[in-house]
Parts: structure tokens; sequence; C-alpha cells
């Protein structure tokens, strides 16, 4: 029997460390956040006491050790303000317990009750801005320098998955202090050096894309104005159109009007001709997506560079294919697909719309496809398909 070849060890994910040489602040702040978490979620101490409270006991463990060591950053001295008022009012709380009864202690109880909710929050957002802070200066140093491909990637995955979480206008301020999005686009434009893989400028490249998510009015200009979408056209892999659709689809015209304005429009349709499938297939969908969102110079562009016959060769190989299996081929009926994203996109006029449609009719009768071929798709494209 033939031996197995061993299975290459996983590569170990990046975790973030803070700058500091103990471990000791990030481990402090962890437990922090999550004790007033639980202290925000439940801020009413009836039915809880000192010894069952976790949340309680972590904040008065680590009275001392937090002090000292949040007293040496900076950022940290709104925290540790909030700390010392936290614990004072939770103290307050238990003494009202102790000393009062009836209504007087219910009513302390209450209003300390609501003060601890606040604090409790303030300290959580407080942990997470610093943590933000932190993890975007060791993304920005790392990125600038030589560091293993698995590492820059996990990091870059870590970034993009913060980022998705949603606007955040401290994190926001940290990005743009830091010029994150610079060292982004310098290693996503690195095509002529080997200083970093394909994979690491796809990682690049998604990060950007949810930067655009991110805040929109922030960072579109940025993408505009640099070398973003030439490298990702430049790149044509599966990764690196998709995220040049996914760009496509956040800032619609603007992006595609700068597409076709450097002549890249051509590059694009090419790549429905490529070997690999999938290739085909994304560049199938950014060409979709071009069709809703482009102006009558990027249509036209796309015509132009033969897409109609390309299409009408890839829905003509559909069909051979879906003769052989029960799955539908991701280039069915893609003319009247085409079709029908410029017919209900945002990007044309009504009166253009009707003029290139025609204008897609007639490039489907002069392709080199028999008569019953023609006939189908012009019906489709005439009556309509699923895009």
């Amino acid at each position: 029997m033939e031996a197995q070849p061993e299975a290459k060890p996983k590569p170990k994910p990046f975790i973030f460390k803070p700058k500091h040489d103990s471990q000791q602040v990030l481990k402090i702040l962890q437990a922090l956040k999550q004790a007033s978490h639980d202290l925000h979620k439940n801020p009413d101490f009836n039915n809880i006491t000192f010894s069952s409270s976790p949340a309680i006991k972590a904040l008065l463990e680590l009275q001392h050790e937090s002090e000292t060591i949040l007293s040496d950053d900076p950022h940290l001295l709104t925290l540790s303000n909030h700390l010392t008022a936290l614990k004072t009012v939770i103290n307050n709380s238990f003494d009202a317990r102790q000393h009062y009864n009836g209504l007087k202690s219910f009513l302390i109880r209450r209003v300390n009750s609501h003060e601890i909710s606040q604090l409790a929050g303030s300290i959580e957002s407080e942990i997470e801005a610093w943590i933000d802070r932190e993890f975007v200066e060791l993304v920005t140093k790392t990125l600038g320098t030589e560091t293993k491909e698995e590492v820059l990637i996990d990091l870059m995955e870590q970034f993009e998955e913060r980022i998705a979480k949603g606007f955040d206008r401290d994190l926001q301020n940290s990005i743009l202090r830091s010029k994150v999005f610079n060292e982004l686009e310098t290693i996503l434009c690195d095509c002529k050096s080997t200083k970093f893989s394909n994979k690491v400028r796809e990682a690049s490249a998604f990060v950007i894309t949810e930067l655009i998510k991110f805040n929109k009015d922030v960072f579109v200009g940025q993408v505009l104005i640099g070398e973003t979408v030439r490298a990702l056209i430049s790149l044509s892999s599966v990764r690196s159109i998709r995220a040049l659709s996914m760009l496509i689809k956040s800032i619609k015209s603007p992006i595609i009007d700068e597409i076709e304005s450097n002549g890249e429009i051509p590059k694009i349709v090419d790549l429905l001709t490529s070997n690999d499938l999938s290739k085909q297939t994304m560049a199938m969908e950014c060409v979709l997506t071009i069709g809703y969102f482009g102006r009558k110079e990027a249509i036209e562009a796309m015509l132009k560079a033969d897409l109609v016959k390309k299409l009408v060769e890839l829905q003509r190989m559909s069909v051979k294919s879906e003769s052989n299996t029960t799955r539908m081929h991701p280039f069915s009926s893609c003319v009247a697909r085409f079709a029908v994203q410029v017919e209900v996109g945002e990007g044309l006029r009504r009166r253009e719309k009707r003029a290139l449609k025609q204008e897609v009719l007639t490039r489907v009768r002069e392709a080199h496809v028999c008569e019953a071929e023609a006939a189908t798709i012009i019906a489709e494209v005439l009556w309509g398909a699923s895009p």
C-alpha cells in the first residue's frame, strides 16, 4: 500500500499583542471590558451578592494593578477616572443595602444602578477605543515591514473583520492618522517586485473594499485618485475581480467612469475568454454590475470590446453543458441577463436604454450563429430574463 504524504501543519493564526513590554495591560483591559459589559447589562444588585458577582469581583481584584498600569498611558486616563467613579458607586450601592431598609434603600439602589450602567458603558467604549488604536498602529507598522505571508494575511483579515462591525468615529480617526490606507494601496499596487505575493495583495484589496463600506464619503476619493482600480484589473485573479465588483457596487458610476476613462473596460471583457471558469464567472458578475450602474460611455465600451459576441459564445457553451447535466450553467441566458441589467439599471436615461437594447439585438444578429440560436437569444432579450 502506497504511503500517504504527511499533511502540512496549518500555520498558526496571528494573535494581536499590544506594544507594551508586558501583556498585563491587554489582560486587564479585557477583564475590565467583560466586567463592564456584564454590569451594563445587569446593573441592579437586588438579586446578586458581592461573592456571586464575577463582574464586581473582577473590578475590585484588578483595582491596585490597573490603577498603576493604566496611569502610564495618557490615552487611558479617562478610562482610569471612569473606573474609579464606578468603584465608588458600587461601594455606595453595597453600603445602601447594609445600612438602609425599605424605600430609601430601594431608591438609592435604583439611582446607583442607572449610574453604574452609564459608567459601565463608557468604560467598555474606552477600552474598545484603546484596543482599536493599538491594533491600527500595529497593522500600519507591520504592513510596512517584511513579514511572513501568513502573518500579513491573517492581520489584514482581522482588520477587515473589525472594520466590518460598522462605523466608529474613534476607529476612523485612528485609521486616518495612521495612513494605513496608503500602506494597503502600496501592497496592492506592488506588481513589479516580488515583495508581496498575490494572496497578500488580494487580502489588501478586500480591506480597501471594507473601508469603502465603513465610510464611503471619506475613503472613496482615495480609491478614485489612486491606483487601486488599475491594480485590481492588472492582477486579474478571481478574488481581485470580485473585489472590483464590490467596489463598483459601493461607489457605482464614479468608479466605472474612472475605469472607462483609463481604457480598462476591454480588459474586463477579455476575462470572459479565460480558460478558468471561476474567473469567467466572476468577470460575468463584474460585467453585469457595470451594465447596471454604468453610463452610456461604459456600456458602449463593452459593446465595442465584442461583449455580445463573447456572451453568445458563452451561452452556446452553456447550452451544450446543460444537455449533459441537470445543473444550471452560470452563463445560461447571459445575453438577456446583461440586457436586463442595462434596462433596469441606474446609469442610463430611458432613450439610451432603448437605443442600447437595439444595439445588443443588432450585434446578436451579426454574431456567427445559426438562425435558430439567434432567434432564441433575441426572444430572451426582447422578453427579458432573470438577471
